[in-house]
């Protein structure tokens, strides 16, 4: 399976943010997207989701040769500001999520095996939500996707706020995401990215272009990435 965006565009007015993005990711790798902040992940991101209009070009999965277009089931999104209903537990939220989805989910384990996955305490599943720290809300968003199983994930720097702890345990549970589906991680720092992602896609001037891994311990390639960043920065 491959995900394919062809000649994709988007303006707000007379600012060109993604120009002609142009791209194919392959099942069972995480992708670094990487670019400056105000590059246009999250633009790029909220288009996929469709979130946002845009001006031009499509996205499909391409499946063995065949062209299939792509569901709202297909497409999990992981905010960098995670978004959970406070008002209820932990353990409430993930039920509820289970009930609505519930002909959908294969294999389906119990709650406290899925919270043992992303390792949210015991101490923590039956407290609100509002009191759960930004990393613990972070791991509740990535755990409903974990039980949705989509196709494609969508991570918007999900990793940059958490403390080094809870960003291990992501990385991990990241990692283990990977078989039959398609992960896009987006960040602004590159040692996470060359830490995290099986690729690397530059996100500049408004255009993807792939990194390559072999070059990124040469200290000058990273600095021509690092100045290539600055450039678009400036644009």
């Amino acid at each position: 399976m491959e995900f394919v965006i062809s000649h994709l565009a988007k303006s707000y007015g007379k600012h060109q943010v993604l120009i002609d993005v142009d791209y194919t990711f392959e099942e069972g790798k995480i992708y670094g997207l990487l670019g400056r902040n105000g590059a246009g992940k999250t633009t790029l991101f909220n288009c996929l989701n469709s979130d946002t209009d845009f001006e031009n070009g499509s996205f499909y999965f391409n499946d063995e040769g065949q062209k299939k277009e792509v569901s709202a089931g297909d497409i999990g999104y992981v905010l960098s500001t995670p978004t959970v209903p406070d008002f209820l537990t932990g353990r409430e939220f993930l039920r509820f999520f289970m009930d609505i989805h519930k002909d959908e989910i294969k294999n389906p384990k119990t709650i406290d095996e899925y919270m043992d996955y992303v390792r949210i305490p015991a101490d923590t599943r039956d407290r609100l939500m509002k009191d759960y720290s930004h990393g613990t809300k972070n791991k509740m968003q990535m755990l409903i996707n974990i039980v949705a199983a989509p196709k494609l994930i969508l991570l918007d720097e999900p990793l940059t706020s958490l403390d080094v702890v809870v960003a291990e345990e992501m990385k991990e549970v990241l990692r283990k995401q990977k078989d039959g589906r398609i992960l896009i991680f987006s960040t602004h720092i590159l040692d996470i990215a060359v830490d995290l992602c099986d690729e690397i896609v530059l996100l500049n001037h408004g255009r993807l272009e792939a990194v390559d891994r072999e070059n990124l311990d040469n200290g000058d390639f990273k600095e021509r990435i690092i100045e290539a960043l600055k450039d678009a920065d400036d644009t």
